[in-house]
């Protein structure tokens, strides 16, 4: 794992799929702002992302706090 923020969406987002070998965390520079990709298996999109988009919310609230940590901007993307 590429840093402590993506560790941390991958920590979570293991504990919340049933299909914990499809989760892939990745990272990629885009001028300045980190972006952490995270991609699940089709069938855990609704895990991932909750009601009202509450977990993704707070998956991306705790990726801003392991940001802070590593003094950098950052954000995250849910895709397929």
């Amino acid at each position: 794992m590429a840093s402590m923020m993506a560790g941390v969406v991958e920590y979570v987002a293991k504990g919340l799929v049933d299909n914990t070998d499809a989760v892939s965390v990745t990272e990629r520079d885009d001028g300045g702002r980190v972006v952490v990709r995270l991609d699940v298996a089709e069938d855990d999109w609704g895990k991932v992302i909750g009601k009202g988009g509450r977990i993704a919310a707070a998956m991306r609230s705790l990726l801003k706090v392991a940001a802070v940590q590593e003094d950098v901007r950052a954000s995250l993307e849910i895709g397929d």
